[in-house]
């Protein structure tokens, strides 16, 4: 069950987090953008298809993998990014919310046991996913 008493700050700070997890994701978007570039092209039509004997590279499996992944697939969800082969952002409320709820899940069962990096990352991933559901949730 998520604490929702557990923020005492002032509305104020959460919104430089937001610029700031924003900036944060952006920076990861154009770093993943460049990886690609310099290992030839890559997309939907080539995945799969790595030579034999070629390591595929992915990041290494972390805490902070697995959190940024699932907010990737909120926003996604929230149609925050396009889909590669259709080029069209969907809304998916009941898939964000899985994920958000996931998000929630990762954070019981770790707490007492994560750094203050991994705490707050956590943290601000689920209430910035929470918020952008609420705003999107909103409109439709």
């Amino acid at each position: 069950m998520p604490d929702n008493n557990r923020n005492d700050s002032p509305e104020k700070p959460k919104i430089i987090v937001d610029n700031d997890w924003k900036a944060q994701a952006q920076a990861e978007k154009e770093k993943l953008a460049q990886q690609a570039e310099s290992h030839g092209p890559a997309g939907a039509e080539t995945a799969g298809t790595e030579q034999p004997g070629q390591p595929r590279e992915l990041p290494p499996a972390s805490f902070t993998t697995l959190v940024t992944s699932l907010v990737a697939q909120t926003i996604f969800a929230l149609g925050g990014m396009e889909d590669p082969k259709t080029k069209r952002r969907y809304v998916d409320l009941d898939l964000a919310k899985h994920h958000i709820d996931t998000l929630a899940v990762l954070e019981e069962k770790t707490r007492g046991n994560l750094s203050t990096d991994e705490k707050t990352l956590l943290d601000r991933s689920i209430y910035e996913t929470r918020m952008r559901y609420v705003q999107i949730a909103q409109r439709i």
